[in-house]
C-alpha cells in the first residue's frame, strides 16, 4: 500500500485522554494535508502514521499533552491540524524523586483467576520451567570459544540420544578477569551469573567451565556444597585441548542423563514467572499491544503468577505514577532507590535519559523519552507493585515486581533470566529479531502493517486494538491462553522455530582494569 491509497481511507486518530490536546494518525503510511476527521479537524500538512497532530491551537510554552500527562512544551506557537513532531517540543524535567507520592493509590486487590494451567517441568525447589536445557555456563571470557566448539559437539553427538531435552545453551559473557572484582558494583555481573545459572530452565543441573587463573573464581557461580560442576581447562591432568572437549562433555552427558528424565506436568498458572519487554516500540506501543499486554499481565497477577516489567530509564519519567501503586511504603521507597541508582550512573557517564529515545523510536512517532515512558509503564497493568529487584537480583515473591535493568534488550533479558524469568513477552512497534535461547520469546506487535509484513517473526498482533477490531480486553484475553500455550510447549514462538537466539549480555557498571 503507498501513501495514494492510504489516503483513500478513512482519516482516523486516536485521543487516549479527554486532556489530550494531541491524538496520533492511525493510518498506514501516515495523511496527506487537506485529509479530514470525522471529528472535523483538517490537516495542515502530511503527518506520518503515529505521529501526533495537534487538536486544538497551542501556544508557545504551552504544554503538550499526551496519557492525560504533559510530554513537553510547544517550542513555537503550533496550530491545530499541524505535525507536532520533536523538534517542535521542549522536554520537561524529570520527576522530583524526593516529592514523590508513595503508596497513596495502591489499587484493591484484583480478584482471584481460578483454574488456568500449564504444561511444565517441576524442580525439585519448586520452580518450573517453560523448557527443559542444559545451561553451561562459563567464568571468563576467555573460554568462550572452547565452551562453543564443545557444544557444537554435544549437540550433534549428545543431545539426539536424550529427546526430552530441548536444547544445549552455552551461557557465555566478556566478564571474569580484567575487571574490578571487589568494587562495590561488580556485585552486579557476578550475582546475574550466578542467578542465571539457578534459572528454573536450566532444572538445577549446573556445569561451569572455567579457564582456572581468572579472578572470577568459578566456585562463585555454583551453588554452596556443590563440588563436581566446574572443569578447568588448566587442570594438570588434562593432556591437549581433546581431553579438554572430552572431560566437558563427559558432565555434559551425565547431567543430560537426569535431564531427561524429566516430564512437563500440569501446574497452575502461579507457577510462571514473565518477564515484560519493549524494544522498537513506536507511538503505538502505549495504545495497543502495551495496553493488551497491561491487561494480559493483570491476568497473569489474578492467577497467581510472577510478573516483573523492567527498564528504568522507560519508566523514569512516569515514576509518579508507579510510586502511587507501591503496596507499602518500603517498595515505593525501593522504587525511588533504583530510580536515583540510575540517576547516578548516568551522570557519572555524562549522559541523561534522553538518550534513550532511538532514532527508530522518534521515526515511529515518539517524540521524546517522556512520550515513551508513559508508553511503557502500560505494560504493567493496573495491579499493586508488590516488590523491586536490584539489577540480577532473583524474584522471591508473586505479583507485579519491577526488576531494576538498563533499557538495552540484551541486558535487560539477561537481567530478567537471572530474576528467574522463564518466558518473555516483547512488544515492538518497528520490528526486531530479538529472542533469547534459554526462555521462549513471544513477539507481540503493534502495528497490523507490521504483523503482517513481518508475519513469519511476529507471533501475535495487538494492531486490531487501533483499527477498533477488538478491544484492549479481547486482545489481552488472546495474548494470556498464547502465554499458556508458549509456557507448556504447544506454541513455539518463531524466534525459536528460526532458532534466531541473541547472547547474554552482563550489566557491569564496576570498572574495567
Amino acid at each position: 500500500m503507498d501513501q495514494d491509497v492510504a489516503a483513500k481511507e478513512q482519516p482516523r486518530y486516536i485521543k487516549l485522554n479527554e486532556r489530550d490536546n494531541v491524538a496520533i494518525v492511525v493510518n498506514d503510511f501516515g495523511l496527506p494535508a487537506g485529509s479530514r476527521f470525522a471529528s472535523g479537524l483538517t490537516l495542515r500538512a502530511f503527518v506520518p502514521q503515529g505521529h501526533k497532530t495537534a487538536l486544538v491551537d497551542i501556544a508557545q510554552d504551552q504544554p503538550i499533552i499526551r496519557y492525560g500527562e504533559v510530554i513537553g512544551n510547544a517550542l513555537s506557537p503550533i496550530l491545530a491540524g499541524e505535525w507536532v513532531d520533536e523538534a517542535r517540543i521542549r522536554m520537561p524535567e524529570a520527576p522530583a524523586l524526593d516529592k514523590l507520592e508513595i503508596s497513596t493509590a495502591v489499587p484493591a486487590p484484583l480478584p482471584p483467576l481460578e483454574g488456568f494451567t500449564f504444561e511444565g517441568f517441576r524442580n525439585t525447589d519448586g520452580s518450573v520451567g517453560t523448557k527443559n536445557i542444559l545451561g553451561i555456563s562459563s567464568s571468563v571470557q576467555c573460554v568462550k570459544g572452547t565452551m562453543e566448539y564443545a557444544v557444537k559437539r554435544i549437540r550433534a553427538e549428545l543431545l539426539p540420544k536424550y529427546p526430552n531435552v530441548d536444547d544445549v545453551v552455552p551461557l557465555t559473557h566478556a566478564y571474569g578477569c580484567g575487571v574490578a572484582i571487589n568494587a562495590p558494583d561488580a556485585v552486579v555481573p557476578i550475582r546475574t551469573l550466578q542467578n542465571i545459572a539457578q534459572n528454573p530452565n536450566f532444572g538445577g543441573e549446573i556445569l561451569v567451565i572455567s579457564l582456572g587463573c581468572e579472578k572470577l573464581a568459578p566456585e562463585r557461580l555454583v551453588p554452596e556444597g556443590v563440588s563436581d560442576a566446574i572443569v578447568r581447562m588448566q587442570d594438570e591432568a588434562f593432556d591437549g585441548f581433546g581431553a579438554i572437549v572430552d572431560a566437558i562433555m563427559t558432565q555434559a552427558e551425565a547431567r543430560l542423563n537426569i535431564l531427561n528424565t524429566r516430564t512437563r506436568e500440569t501446574c497452575p498458572a502461579a507457577d510462571l514467572v514473565i518477564g515484560l519487554q519493549c524494544g522498537g516500540s513506536d507511538a503505538f506501543s502505549g495504545v495497543t499491544a502495551n495496553p493488551a499486554l497491561g491487561f494480559a499481565a493483570d491476568l497473569l497477577v489474578r492467577a497467581g503468577a510472577t510478573v516483573m516489567f523492567s527498564e528504568v530509564t522507560e519508566v523514569r519519567d512516569a515514576i509518579q505514577l508507579l510510586t502511587r501503586r507501591a503496596i507499602n511504603e518500603d517498595v515505593g521507597r525501593a522504587l525511588v532507590r533504583e530510580m536515583a541508582w540510575y540517576d547516578s550512573y548516568l551522570a557519572r557517564g555524562g549522559a541523561d535519559r534522553s538518550a534513550n529515545t532511538t532514532p527508530g523510536n522518534k521515526k515511529g512517532g515518539l517524540a521524546n523519552i517522556v512520550e515513551k515512558s508513559l508508553g511503557s509503564i502500560v505494560k504493567s497493568g493496573s495491579s499493586a507493585i508488590t516488590g523491586v529487584l536490584s539489577p540480577g537480583e532473583r524474584a522471591t515473591q508473586k505479583g507485579m515486581l519491577f526488576a531494576a535493568t538498563p533499557a538495552s534488550d540484551f541486558i535487560c533479558g539477561t537481567l530478567q533470566l537471572a530474576s528467574g524469568m522463564t518466558l518473555q513477552v516483547f512488544t515492538t512497534g518497528r520490528g526486531t529479531p530479538y529472542g533469547l535461547a534459554a526462555a521462549p520469546v513471544i513477539k507481540v506487535a503493534t502495528r497490523t502493517e507490521l504483523a503482517r509484513r513481518w508475519k513469519d517473526l511476529i507471533d501475535f498482533d495487538a494492531g486490531s486494538i487501533a483499527t477498533g477490531e477488538k478491544t484492549i480486553e479481547e486482545t489481552g484475553w488472546d495474548l494470556f491462553r498464547l502465554i499458556l500455550d508458549v509456557a507448556s510447549g504447544r506454541t513455539k514462538p518463531w524466534s525459536d522455530r528460526w532458532g534466531i537466539h541473541n547472547d547474554l549480555t552482563l550489566f557491569n557498571p564496576a570498572p574495567v582494569t
